[in-house]
C-alpha cells in the first residue's frame, strides 16, 4: 500500500511535463518539489529525499535528451533509474534448497501480517512455477490456522496443519514429510506473532530453525512501522 501511494503521488508529480519536449527550469524545480513531498509523505527519511532529489537534478540538468524521448519522459526516466539505487539496484532472489523442499520461515510481530503475507508469497511462487505447501504453525492466536485454511481453499494451495495442540517444532518437522508426499518443491511456514521480547516464543523460533533448516527466514514487518528508509 505504501508503495502503491508513492507511485501514485510521483506519476501526479511528472505528468504535468511528461509530454513535453524541453523541460524547463522552473518545470524541473515544480516537479522535484512534488516529488520531494511524495517521498516525505511516505516517510523516506529528509537526508535520503535531500540527496536522491539532488541526483536527479543534477543528472536532469547536465543530461542530453535522449533521440527516442521528450524532456519529460527523460524526467521520468531519471526518477526510476535513482529510485531502483535507492532500493539497492538489484533484485534479491530467495534462496532455493539444492534438493526439495525449499523452506521458507516467516517472522514478526503479531499483527504484521505474517499469515497473509504467507499466502501471498505461495501464490506469488506458484505464478512462477512452484508447487508451494503453506504451514499453519501459529498454535497461539486463535483465527490463524483458520486463517490460512481459508486462504488456502480462496487460492487452491495446500495447507497443512495438525491443529492448536501440537507443538509448532513438531508441525514442522512433519510438513516437510507432508511436502514430499505432497511432491510440493516449496514449504512456507506460518509462526507466532509477537507483542514484545517473549523468550519462551523467541526459543520456540529458534527450535523451528534447528529443526527444519530453513533456507529463507523473511521478518514481516508492518508499514507503519517507521520510515522507509
Amino acid at each position: 500500500m505504501a508503495f502503491d501511494n508513492l507511485t501514485d503521488k510521483l506519476t501526479a508529480a511528472i505528468k504535468k511535463i511528461r509530454g513535453n519536449k524541453t523541460v524547463s527550469e522552473e518545470d524541473l524545480r515544480s516537479t522535484l518539489r512534488e516529488v520531494r513531498l511524495a517521498l516525505l509523505e511516505a516517510d523516506v527519511n529528509f537526508k535520503v529525499v535531500k540527496e536522491f532529489v539532488a541526483k536527479v537534478k543534477e543528472r536532469a540538468q547536465g543530461q542530453q535528451v535522449e533521440a527516442n524521448l521528450t524532456g519529460g519522459q527523460q524526467v521520468v526516466k531519471i526518477v526510476h533509474e535513482e529510485l531502483i539505487n535507492l532500493l539497492g539496484g538489484q533484485q534479491s532472489k530467495l534462496t532455493v534448497a539444492a534438493n526439495p523442499p525449499t523452506i521458507i520461515m516467516l517472522i514478526g510481530l503479531q499483527g504484521a501480517g505474517k499469515t497473509t503475507t504467507v499466502a501471498k508469497l505461495a501464490n506469488s511462487l506458484r505464478k512462477e512455477g512452484k508447487k508451494p505447501l503453506m504451514v499453519a504453525g501459529d498454535v497461539y492466536r486463535p483465527a490463524a490456522i483458520t486463517q490460512l485454511e481459508v486462504l488456502g481453499k480462496q487460492l487452491d494451495i495446500p495447507v497443512f496443519s495438525l491443529g492448536d495442540q501440537t507443538s509448532p517444532v513438531e508441525i514442522a518437522k512433519q510438513s516437510i514429510q507432508r511436502a514430499n508426499a505432497l511432491f510440493c518443491d516449496t514449504v512456507i511456514i506460518d509462526t507466532a506473532g509477537r507483542l514484545h521480547i517473549d523468550e519462551p516464543l523467541m526459543t520456540e523460533l529458534q527450535n523451528i530453525k534447528a529443526a527444519v533448516n530453513p533456507q529463507e527466514i523473511l521478518l514481516v514487518v508492518d508499514a507503519m512501522t517507521g520510515q522507509m528508509l
